[in-house]
């Protein structure tokens, strides 16, 4: 079973994710499963712990991802939700862990490793080539 939760909410074009306050990095939000919680519950606990205000629609599993990222080389272990709806006011809850959330272009960003892997298989665009 993934050692997390994350969320994947799109609209017009933008998704949302967070900004961890250690590093800068932008992430889709979600966090760390507990001991007997489902994925699914794992990730309503951490929205309600990061964002608030944030109400979300049906939540249905995309994937579960327990591979190891091709880019980091960072084993990932991660129950990825989409939420139909979203909406409400993007209030910090946690401000240890985050600084921000926003609806963002899915590109363009400092992104963490995880981030990354769903963002280029859920939102294919023109992808930079490494030199």
């Amino acid at each position: 079973m993934p050692k997390s939760s994350k969320l994947v909410a799109a609209k017009r074009g933008k998704v949302l994710l967070v900004r961890r306050r250690s590093d800068g990095l932008w992430m889709f939000p979600g966090g760390r499963r507990r001991a007997r919680e489902t994925g699914k519950d794992c990730l309503k606990r951490e929205i309600k712990e990061e964002l608030p205000k944030l109400k979300l629609g049906r939540l249905s599993l995309w994937k579960e991802v327990t591979a190891r990222n091709k880019r980091s080389g960072r084993r990932m272990s991660d129950a990825i939700f989409i939420a139909k709806n979203a909406k409400g006011r993007l209030a910090i809850g946690d401000k240890k862990e985050i600084d921000r959330a926003a609806w963002q272009k899915p590109r363009g960003l400092r992104l963490t490793p995880t981030s990354r892997y769903i963002r280029d298989r859920l939102f294919p665009g023109k992808q930079r080539r490494r030199r």
